[in-house]
């Protein structure tokens, strides 16, 4: 049991980053009211964006992580202000339309898996940076992986004030809560939506930058991070930026523990079996409001 330690450690890095794509999801859907399936095509874009920035202009992936964000912002702003606008203003009803931009968001996921299939092709890439061990606390740990958490706690923080601190953060926060109370307040409601679905974008892309830095990727990893997304915000409770990071750090224990200690292919169903049983027993996630 030596290695426990250092299996724990580990994922908690590697859950760092996925409290920060949860966090992108956690936007899209408590704001703009999208569960956005294709979540987990937006982190596969900024990975493999990142890994070509890399490797065929030598471009520095955390430098490149901040040039893919801001275009896949642009990306999903453009996206919120077209589509699940439009499907907003044509549907009958807010359930109507949540069904109507859940199924939008399923043709996403394919019209963006085969663009990047038929550009990239299906074989894996890695980027071998900053891939060497050092010793922390007496464990031998990759240099990528600390770095990647360092960058993902950082913005999560960061992410986390804004919304509390900044006047724009309560115009978001006033929107999840009441749309309409909101907008007779002088909130620009569309604006608010299109920025929170753009800045979801953003965040998975960067922690799809963060993880082609400490595993290799290709154009298949974009289901399973939408499936991560999913069960880490319903574990921390819809809308909590601390729940998200606390149960991204939960799902990288379990996943590093399973992985290393059983077999990798039971992980997935291990993080359904925790989804159903805090389903029973507490539905409203770890930080989420009752």
């Amino acid at each position: 049991m030596s290695e426990l330690p250092r299996l724990i450690v580990s994922g908690i890095l590697t859950g760092s980053i996925y409290g920060l794509l949860a966090m992108g999801l956690s936007l899209q859907y408590g704001v703009a009211r999208v569960l956005n399936i294709a979540h987990g095509e937006f982190v596969m874009l900024g990975a493999m964006l990142t890994w070509l920035l890399y490797s065929s202009f030598n471009i520095n992936p955390l430098v490149a992580a901040a040039i893919v964000g801001p275009l896949l912002f642009v990306l999903g702003f453009l996206l919120q202000i077209t589509l699940f606008r439009g499907l907003k203003a044509r549907a009958p009803s807010p359930a109507a339309f949540e069904g109507n931009a859940l199924l939008a968001s399923f043709g996403l996921l394919y019209i963006i898996s085969y663009i990047a299939l038929l550009e990239f092709g299906a074989w894996t890439r890695t980027s071998y940076y900053l891939n060497y061990v050092v010793e922390f606390v007496g464990m031998s740990l990759r240099l990528n992986r600390i770095v990647a958490f360092a960058i993902a706690v950082a913005i999560g923080v960061a992410v986390y004030l804004f919304l509390t601190r900044s006047r724009l953060g309560r115009a978001i926060r006033a929107t999840a809560e009441d749309p309409a109370t909101a907008g007779l307040m002088g909130v620009n409601i569309n604006m608010v939506l299109a920025l929170c679905f753009g800045l979801g974008a953003m965040l998975a892309s960067v922690a799809g930058s963060l993880i082609s830095i400490i595993t290799p990727v290709g154009t298949t990893i974009g289901f399973r991070n939408t499936v991560i997304a999913l069960i880490v915000v319903v574990l921390g409770g819809l809308g909590s930026i601390p729940g998200s990071f606390i149960a991204g750090i939960i799902i990288g224990i379990v996943s590093s523990l399973v992985t290393s200690l059983w077999q990798p292919v039971f992980v997935l169903p291990v993080y359904y079996g925790i989804l159903m049983v805090l389903l029973l027993a507490r539905p409203a996630g770890i930080l989420g409001k009752k």
